[in-house]
């Protein structure tokens, strides 16, 4: 069977998320998890995401407060961004 260039397209874009959807180690998942605990605040270990820089997507933050943010690190577990919900 023989792909026609477009269903090829759209295979290869479709399968694209996929191979960028890295596995994050258990060791990592506990430096996160650290940090947010010293920021009194958790977040489900699942909603943590490698971005493509190297870095680290945290969804659904909750802070002391109540408060939930989407937040940011970079590679070296600096915050570089956060957003209120």
């Amino acid at each position: 069977m023989t792909l026609k260039p477009i269903a090829l397209g759209t295979l290869i874009a479709l399968a694209a998320p996929m191979a960028l959807a890295q596995e994050i180690s258990e060791e990592t998942v506990a430096m996160i998890t650290e940090k947010l605990a010293a920021m009194n605040c958790q977040m489900d270990p699942d909603d943590i995401e490698m971005t493509d820089t190297g870095g680290y997507d945290l969804d659904d933050v909750i802070c002391e407060g109540g408060n939930q943010f989407d937040i940011e690190l970079d590679a070296d577990m600096n915050e570089v961004g956060r957003r209120a919900e």
